[in-house]
């Protein structure tokens, strides 16, 4: 199965950004491998690249990664506000960012790692990268649920997004039905708009909006008034990202811990309170939140999951150092991290997804 050709002997792997089912999937999938073919260590660094900063870590058994398939979340944990070259530090009572890449380095080789599997989205492939280009052996193993790395077809979590979206507009629809309701569903996608644009077309959503393609609340408007001489009801799907023609986007706070220090939130209750003002149809809002980073990973997602662990263990053991597992077609290839990073994978306005959106009467907003 693996051979050992690059002479590992001790392997860390970390969770970094925010979590969603499959991150078990993967943990197991790499150290499986290692540990029964060639007798490698495996180091989980707990909290993500925090833990690597602080010292964080435990050595994992080989029953520590078996039974966890199913399981949500991350065994070892994980953080969106760990990185080591813009690292929060408490200093007189203030949280200044200072640059501590140098003790996640230092780490590195004090924990005697000959590779390091960094699991996590386009924020994690980036700290990755410049780690590698201090001698850090690295692979990335690709993970979001908005989808848009660049570098791979799909990223695993993605799929259980969705089933989870999906979910929720088909139970809307019932209760929109019954009350005769306008219901508003946000869900994530900061730049993206592929869980809003998926989830409304397989929910049969008659709205949906994007960061991708600016709406206008007079389309939208006269879209729901058009409804409400027919069927009644209207369920809109938003991205937390969409924003108006010429407007901003809705920001819910503003955290400097964070990687990036604005947390977005709150369109749907906007677009619902001026949906209700303006046409005096009766709406509610339905914000899904991080509903849809928990629970179990869809089928799909424990395959691809699994594929892409084994394949990056190939890799560490191969001794293809610096470069990203990625779905190309039907097969797990390895892609350099530099050629994965300082870009994003969007939704274009001729894209299939959105000619099928509206070839089936949908609205994105932007008539």
């Amino acid at each position: 199965m693996v051979e050992n050709k690059s002479g590992v002997k001790r392997v860390g792997i970390l969770t970094g950004g925010g979590d969603c089912p499959g991150l078990n999937a993967v943990i197991r999938s790499v150290a499986k491998p290692l540990m029964s073919y060639i007798g490698v260590t495996i180091v989980g660094i707990e909290d993500g690249f925090e833990g690597m900063v602080q010292g964080r870590m435990r050595e994992l058994t080989y029953r520590d990664v078996s039974g966890i398939i199913g399981l949500g979340g991350t065994i070892i944990g994980t953080s969106n506000k760990g990185d080591p070259f813009h690292f929060p530090v408490e200093n007189d009572g203030k949280i200044v960012v200072e640059d501590c890449s140098q003790q996640a380095i230092q780490h590195y080789y004090d924990w005697k790692l000959d590779a390091l599997v960094a699991i996590g989205g386009d924020g994690t492939m980036h700290i990755a990268e410049k780690l590698s280009r201090s001698g850090l052996n690295i692979v990335g193993v690709p993970k979001t649920i908005d989808n848009d790395l660049m570098g791979t077809d799909i990223t695993f979590g993605h799929d259980s997004a969705i089933a989870i979206a999906t979910d929720a507009v088909d139970r809307l629809q019932t209760t929109a039905s019954a009350h005769k309701r306008v219901m508003v569903l946000e869900v994530m996608g900061r730049y993206a708009g592929w869980i809003a644009l998926a989830s409304a077309i397989a929910g049969a959503a008659d709205v949906v909006l994007i960061p991708e393609i600016p709406f206008t609340l007079e389309s939208v408007n006269r879209y729901c008034l058009k409804r409400s001489t027919r069927a009644k009801f209207t369920i809109l799907v938003v991205a937390e990202g969409a924003k108006e023609q010429g407007g901003e986007l809705v920001v819910a706070e503003k955290d400097v811990k964070r990687t990036d220090p604005i947390r977005l939130g709150g369109i749907g209750n906007y677009i619902s309170k001026r949906i209700q003002e303006a046409t005096g149809l009766e709406t509610r809002a339905t914000i899904l939140g991080h509903v849809q980073r928990g629970g179990t990973p869809t089928h799909f997602d424990r395959l691809l999951a699994t594929k892409y662990g084994t394949m990056a263990a190939k890799s560490v053991a191969d001794g293809a150092f610096n470069t990203m597992v990625s779905l190309r077609g039907r097969d797990i290839v390895s892609v350099p991290l530099n050629e994965v990073i300082g870009k994003q994978r969007l939704v274009s306005y001729d894209d299939q997804m959105v000619y099928a959106a509206k070839s089936v009467g949908m609205t994105l907003g932007d008539e």
